[in-house]
C-alpha cells in the first residue's frame, strides 16, 4: 500500500530524526519548511513521489548529511548551489525531474561526493570542470540533458575511482579525450547521442575493466577515413557485454579474430555505418551473444554457420552477405532461447529440410508464403509464438506435411482447395 496525500509539517517536530524515507509513495506538494528543524538528519529520501516546487533551500542547513535522494518526483527550478554547504555529502540523486538551468561549479567542492546523478532534467550550459576534480567520485550521472561544450581534455587526471560514466542523450561536441584511459576503474562508458567527432581512441583498450562501450550516433570516423582504418584493438576487452557504434562514420572492416578476445560478449551493436569485408567465423567464440546488429553497412562474403547458442536478436539487412541454398547459418539458432523478430521469407529455399521446430520463442508476423518451396518439409512446429494471420494455402498444399502445431499463436484456418 501507498502512502499519499501531503506531508505533515509538525514532521518538523522529530528533532532527532536522523534517517527519513518516504520514498517509493504518493504524497504530493511542496516539501514544507518545518523540515528545516531536522538538523540531525544523516539521509533524507523523497524519491518516486509527486512532489512540486523548488528543492528547498533549507537542504544545506543539514550539515550531517551524507546521501540526499530527491529523484523521480516533480521539482523544478534550478539545482541551488547552496548544496555546496554539505561538506559531508556523499550521494546527490535527483535524476527524473524538471530542473533548469546549469549545474553549479560549486557541486565540485563536495570533496567526499562518491555518486553524483542529475539524469534526464533539461539542464543546459556546459559541464563544470570541477566535478571532473573529485577524487573519491564512482558515478557521474547526466544523460538526458541539453547539457554543451566539450569534455575537458584532462577529464580522469583525478577521477581514480570512476566506475560508471553517463554523459549520453546531451548536445556535447569535440573529440571524445584520450584521458580518458587513466579512468582505470571505469566498468561503464555511456557517450551516445552526443555531437562528438574525430576518432574512437585507441587507448580505450587500456580500460580492461570495461563491460559496456556505448558510443553510437555521434559523428566518428575511422582512424584514416581514407584506409579505412578501424579501432580494432577496443575488441581485445576481455570482460565486455555490450558494445554499441552504431550511427557514426566508421570503416574498414571488423578484425578476423573477432570474437577471441571478447569471451563475455552479450550484444554487438555497429549497425548504420560504413564497414566492410567478411563477417568473422571467430565471432561465435563470444558464446554469449544474445544480440547482433550490423544492418546496414557493406558487409560480403557469407553469413558464418554459427552465431552461438544464445542469439535473440539479429540483423544484417542492407548488406552485401550472402548464405548458401540451405541457409546453414540458421542451424546454430536452433538451440537459442528466444528467438524475436519474422520468420524470414528465404525459408523456402530450404528444399530439402524435413523438420522444423521453431516452438516458444518470440517470433511474430505472418508465415511466408514462400514456405511453398518446402516441397519435402515433413514436420512444422511453431506454437507458443506471436504469429498471426491466415495460415496460407501454401501449407496447405505441402503434401508431405504430416505434423504441424501451431497452438497458442492467432493464427486462423483459412485453407482454400480447388
Amino acid at each position: 500500500m501507498q502512502l499519499h496525500g501531503t506531508i505533515p509539517p509538525h514532521l518538523g517536530n522529530l528533532s532527532f530524526l536522523v534517517f527519513l524515507n518516504i520514498s517509493n509513495n504518493s504524497f504530493r506538494g511542496d516539501l514544507p519548511e518545518e523540515l528545516a528543524h531536522l538538523q540531525r538528519l544523516k539521509l533524507i529520501d523523497v524519491a518516486s513521489n509527486n512532489f512540486t516546487g523548488v528543492i528547498p533551500s533549507f537542504l544545506s542547513l543539514f550539515l550531517n548529511l551524507r546521501i540526499v535522494r530527491l529523484s523521480s518526483n516533480q521539482f523544478s527550478g534550478e539545482v541551488p548551489s547552496s548544496i555546496s554547504n554539505l561538506t559531508k555529502l556523499q550521494v546527490l540523486k535527483i535524476k527524473g525531474n524538471f530542473l533548469v538551468g546549469e549545474i553549479p561549479r560549486e557541486l565540485g567542492y563536495l570533496r567526499y561526493m562518491t555518486f553524483l546523478d542529475l539524469q534526464n532534467n533539461p539542464l543546459t550550459g556546459s559541464i563544470p570542470p570541477s566535478i571532473f576534480n573529485i577524487t573519491t567520485m564512482q558515478f557521474i550521472g547526466l544523460t538526458g540533458n541539453n547539457l554543451t561544450g566539450e569534455l575537458p581534455t584532462t577529464i580522469c587526471d583525478h577521477l581514480p575511482n570512476l566506475e560508471g560514466l553517463y554523459l549520453s542523450d546531451n548536445n556535447l561536441d569535440g573529440v571524445i579525450p584520450p584521458n580518458l584511459e587513466k579512468c582505470r576503474k571505469l566498468q561503464i562508458m555511456s557517450l551516445s547521442h552526443n555531437e562528438f567527432s574525430g576518432t574512437v581512441p585507441r587507448v580505450l583498450a587500456n580500460l580492461t575493466a570495461l563491460t559496456e562501450l556505448y558510443l553510437g550516433f555521434q559523428h566518428l570516423e575511422a582512424e584514416n577515413e581514407f584506409t579505412g582504418s578501424f579501432p580494432t584493438s577496443i575488441f581485445n576487452l576481455s570482460v565486455l557485454q555490450n558494445i554499441a557504434l552504431e550511427g557514426n562514420r566508421l570503416s574498414g572492416t571488423l578484425p578476423p579474430d573477432l570474437g577471441r578476445g571478447m569471451p563475455s560478449l552479450d550484444k554487438f551493436n555497429c549497425a548504420n555505418n560504413h564497414l566492410g569485408g567478411f563477417i568473422s567465423a571467430f565471432i561465435s567464440n563470444s558464446s554469449r551473444l544474445t544480440g547482433i546488429d550490423l544492418g546496414i553497412n557493406s558487409f560480403t562474403g557469407p553469413i558464418p554457420e554459427s552465431l552461438g547458442n544464445y542469439l535473440e536478436a539479429l540483423n544484417l539487412q542492407a548488406n552485401n552477405i550472402f548464405s548458401d541454398s540451405t541457409l546453414s547459418f540458421l542451424t546454430s539458432l536452433t538451440n537459442c532461447r528466444k528467438l524475436r523478430g519474422i520468420i524470414p521469407p528465404e525459408i523456402g529455399n530450404l528444399t530439402g529440410v524435413i523438420r522444423i521446430n521453431l516452438v516458444n520463442n518470440e517470433l511474430t508476423g505472418h508465415i511466408p508464403n514462400s514456405v511453398q518451396g518446402m516441397l519435402n518439409l515433413q514436420q512444422l512446429y511453431l506454437q507458443i509464438n506471436k504469429i498471426e494471420g491466415i495460415i496460407p494455402d501454401a501449407i496447405c498444399n505441402l503434401k508431405n506435411l504430416g505434423a504441424y502445431y501451431c497452438q497458442k499463436i492467432s493464427l486462423k484456418v483459412q485453407c482454400h482447395h480447388a
